[in-house]
């Protein structure tokens, strides 16, 4: 009965994260409305939906501590960018032809180019920069630091938007009564009520928003935790399936949002901004803290080795992907199907793996290989 529990307990988090963070991304947005697409569902809205990665990472360290708190930490950032890299260009692909929006999207080859470049080169640097048996703050600094290169590049990059544009933005908002608000989380109408939005409110519905998200992701990952003991299984595999894919809501109906609005180049490089935030920033501040706070985390070989073949495995799925996307002039339906496809290969992979399966031994034995080959020995 408690493990139904648990499990009933992660479906909430994951309804609670959703409508939590609809208002973290309303007040995101209203803030960052002078960004122009492409630029915005890189940065804003990529922080914005990636923030439950951000803080389910940052209680799995410290509410867990050292090794465990990692490998659930880095489980939930990977898994959520195959996640991101997988099924959300899929179901924006669906959205879009099934609902009528277009017969297919054409994204943006500079938006293509740009994010899939920064993404691939992140996470060349995460399996250079995390390696060895002791992690230290350096390797958080360096983790950050990697976004704020992307992030500042960006937003170097970004065209001027019009007043029109920005002022557009007003009526986005979702206005429902006080009583049916509360109840259903819609946090943006229990802050604003009638009222239009501004720089205050939006700083206020910024902050709550935060906390609801907060303390359904410290449900999360004690739930998690919970399990991993009941079931005998690495926190690492439970976070790369259950952690990334709840922590991932917000990320997927975004994106979906923006495609049926026909922005397709926010909708896509939300998905591979969002990556690049989980794997640089989401994972290095809360290493970058825990170490300084406390001491360097001292790693088993048994996780060592998990996060390693992980982190191969991501760079190897996001190359596929990133070839996926850049074949041909646009994605459709045959490319949703693919991408689908390899996430559940993924997902069959991290089963056989959590269940010591030889072929999945055998996989993890040759990632492992080229880690050692590419990976910075840290003394």
């Amino acid at each position: 009965m408690a493990v139904f529990l648990l499990f009933f307990y992660v479906i909430v988090t994951c309804i609670v994260i959703w409508r939590a963070s609809d208002g973290f991304e309303a007040a995101a947005s209203y803030l960052g409305r002078h960004l122009t697409e492409g630029v915005k569902g890189a940065t804003i809205n990529a922080i914005a939906s990636s923030m439950p990665e951000l803080l389910t990472t940052f209680f799995f360290l410290f509410f867990l501590g050292d090794e465990n708190g990692f490998s659930g930490g880095i489980g939930t950032t990977a898994g959520s960018a195959i996640f991101n890299g997988m099924i959300i260009p899929a179901a924006v692909i669906f959205v879009v032809i099934f609902s009528g929006v277009a017969k297919k999207i054409v994204v943006s080859r500079k938006v293509l180019l740009r994010d899939g470049i920064a993404l691939i080169i992140t996470e060349i640097i995460l399996i250079t920069m995390i390696s060895g048996d002791t992690l230290y703050w350096v390797q958080g600094l360096v983790l950050m630091m990697t976004y704020v290169i992307y992030a500042g590049y960006t937003l170097g990059s970004m065209k001027k938007k019009n007043k029109n544009e920005i002022e557009e933005y007003e009526f986005e908002i979702d206005r429902m009564p006080f009583s049916h608000s509360l109840i259903s989380l819609n946090l943006s109408s229990l802050v604003l009520g009638k009222k239009n939005i501004n720089t205050s409110r939006a700083w206020t519905l910024l902050i709550l928003s935060t906390l609801v998200i907060a303390a359904a992701c410290l449900l999360l990952v004690y739930s998690i935790e919970q399990m991993g003991q009941f079931y005998h299984v690495p926190i690492m595999f439970l976070a790369i399936v259950l952690a990334s894919a709840a922590s991932s809501v917000p990320d997927t109906i975004l994106s979906m949002r923006d495609a049926k609005k026909g922005n397709f180049d926010d909708a896509v490089s939300n998905a591979l901004g969002s990556n690049i935030f989980d794997i640089s920033f989401a994972l290095g501040l809360p290493l970058f803290l825990y170490t300084i706070i406390y001491s360097p985390i001292h790693m088993s070989p048994d996780i060592i080795l998990q996060s390693g073949e992980l982190r191969m495995f991501l760079l190897v799925l996001t190359i596929v992907a990133f070839i996926i996307y850049l074949s041909g002039k646009s994605l459709g339906l045959g490319k949703a199907v693919a991408l689908i496809s390899i996430y559940l290969i993924f997902i069959l992979y991290i089963i056989g793996r959590s269940e010591g399966y030889e072929i999945t031994n055998v996989i993890a034995e040759y990632l492992l290989k080229i880690v050692d080959f590419i990976a910075v020995k840290w003394v």
